[in-house]
């Protein structure tokens, strides 16, 4: 069984998954999987997976074009209650959570990047729904939605696919977001991200793309070389909040900018995540979700540990205009 353990120092939770590794054989890297090698995301499959949460089939044909599985090796469980105790000066608690799987797509060789504009609006639907579902369990209270592309980013499986983790605590880093951005409202009553957006739409030398509903910008103060971030042009403060055509306009920012990512750096390993409210927290007037992508091009080593400072070699200005200039097949 997993357990949730409080550093008393940081106040940071650390989950330690002791199912998922026990022995230093364990740590060995795994060896690369052969082209043709089984794959459990395939069409065929399916009995080689745990049963399926949530869908897209077409009317009345029972082929998929999206499935959303329980990770079979999961780092948290759904069952049971949080049993928060204390040991001493230590805190821990059960690892209770929800560890799911977004299958994005049937097809083994076809990165998010280079799917239809429809099959990546489903997978951000496929996001909402288990969003506002997890919602509903109230031992929950946030839920991250991430994905990791290519080894280097950390994924085992090459068939295109993402995850969301659900936590019955909010992860420092979400806290330490949530307290700053609520610092600024407080001092100016005025969204940070929203700011953020009306001086780098004016100023323009670090947004990316920009559609109807969404744009993208190079952070000001970006941590990795080309890290970019997508964020909805109108105030939200939760994912939950996406409707209707906002679903089709963030498909096509995000399959624009995954391709750019792909054309200027050959196709790099990524990950992105969405950062949101926590899921118990209604909507408000000082957080704005928003998705942090980072292609995986340097390596964080001891001076970041220890010092919590970020080297980048690439300045958010120069990575910018490398992706704006990226000649991708057609604009989306």
């Amino acid at each position: 069984m997993p357990e949730f353990r409080q550093d008393p120092v940081s106040g940071r939770w650390v989950i330690i998954a002791s199912e998922r590794g026990r022995r230093p054989t364990d740590f060995e890297p795994p060896p690369p999987p052969s082209p043709g090698g089984f794959c459990p995301f395939c069409p065929g499959n399916e009995p080689h997976t745990p049963p399926e949460i949530y869908s897209v089939r077409p009317a009345k044909d029972d082929k998929w074009l999206l499935r959303v599985i329980p990770n079979k090796f999961p780092v948290l469980n759904v069952e049971g209650d949080v049993g928060r105790v204390g040991e001493g000066i230590y805190d821990r608690m059960n690892g209770l959570g929800a560890h799911e799987v977004i299958i994005e797509t049937p097809l083994h060789d076809t990165p998010l990047a280079q799917l239809e504009l429809p099959a990546i609006e489903e997978v951000l639907k496929a996001y909402h729904a288990r969003y506002v579902d997890l919602k509903r369990d109230f031992r929950l209270r946030y839920a991250l939605i991430f994905k990791n592309q290519g080894e280097a980013a950390g994924a085992t499986l090459t068939h295109s696919h993402s995850q969301l983790i659900a936590l019955p605590v909010v992860p420092k880093r979400a806290q330490e977001e949530l307290a700053g951005a609520r610092r600024h409202f407080e001092y100016k009553e005025r969204c940070i991200f929203c700011d953020i957006l009306r001086q780098e739409l004016a100023e323009g030398s670090r947004v990316v793309l920009e559609n109807e509903g969404f744009v993208v910008i190079s952070p000001y103060a970006a941590r990795f070389p080309f890290e970019t971030w997508i964020l909805p042009k109108n105030h939200q403060s939760s994912y939950e909040a996406v409707t209707g055509g906002q679903f089709r306009s963030f498909a096509r920012i995000l399959k624009n900018l995954l391709m750019r990512l792909a054309k200027t750096l050959n196709h790099p390993p990524y990950n992105y995540m969405i950062h949101t409210t926590p899921l118990q927290e209604g909507p408000n007037d000082y957080y704005h979700w928003h998705v942090e992508v980072i292609p995986k091009l340097t390596k964080v080593a001891g001076f970041e540990w220890g010092s919590g400072f970020y080297v980048n070699p690439t300045p958010p200005e120069d990575a910018t205009r490398f992706l704006r200039e990226a000649r991708v097949e057609r604009e989306f």
